[in-house]
């Protein structure tokens, strides 16, 4: 398959077809199912996605990238700091699969942190404010590993931020996608899930630096918004 970087990330050619569609009207499951640390219980409304079905995701889409990328090598970006257990769960399932299959792809890993969230809205102001020297992207398969892809301008920004330095490939591997009318078409080629446009916790996604500390993907009540709301003065 050529990995051939698109001049508009919009138009993006997709690799993966195939993703997991929570419908709108899905309630999710109740937290008294699950276990939930203590101090976010009254915090959250639901369960929208539990831990281990967002580690079965994370396994077939490892077996997605290993399938295209065969034995070229990637660099493997993390997108911080919500993207962490993501990158984490991700590359060890696909060296489990380079242990036990014919395909091995030789993987190095960067990291890149980038702020557009105050609360629960996109400030419209993409920051980078950590991260290595990008100039040894230049010439590498790069794969981008981030948590959510929600209005698609974060991920548009990065991508041509990317772009500057001539890698031979960019892939967008994002653990969920929100369905939104804000979209501006920007597409993960390796998505996990597609989800309603709620805001969502855990698993490293957080409101205001809280809840990454939570395993379940849930949905954030008024109250919890209201608890952890930045204080401004």
């Amino acid at each position: 398959m050529n990995c051939s970087i698109q001049t508009l990330p919009g138009i993006r050619n997709i690799v993966q077809e195939a993703i997991m569609e929570i419908e709108d009207n899905f309630t999710g499951y109740s937290l008294d199912k699950f276990c939930i640390p203590k101090h976010y219980e009254e915090d959250l409304d639901h369960v929208l996605i539990p831990y281990g079905l967002i580690q079965d995701r994370i396994e077939r889409l490892a077996r997605d990238i290993v399938q295209e990328f065969g034995n070229k090598p990637i660099v493997a970006l993390c997108v911080l700091k919500g993207g962490y257990k993501f990158f984490s769960d991700l590359l060890d399932k696909i060296q489990l699969l380079n242990r036990n299959s014919t395909e091995s792809i030789p993987i190095c890993i960067d990291f890149i942190r980038l702020k557009s969230y105050e609360d629960d809205q996109s400030t419209g102001q993409i920051k980078v404010i950590g991260g290595d020297n990008l100039n040894n992207l230049s010439g590498k398969n790069v794969l981008i590993v981030e948590d959510i892809i929600d209005t698609g301008g974060t991920m548009k920004k990065l991508l041509q931020l990317l772009e500057a330095y001539k890698p031979k490939s960019i892939r967008v591997a994002s653990l969920l996608v929100k369905r939104t009318s804000r979209s501006n078409g920007v597409k993960a080629d390796y998505a996990g899930f597609e989800i309603p446009d709620r805001f969502v916790v855990g698993y490293a996604l957080d409101f205001n630096e809280y809840f990454r500390d939570l395993s379940h993907i849930c949905v954030i009540n008024d109250k919890g918004q209201k608890k952890y709301a930045s204080k401004k003065d």
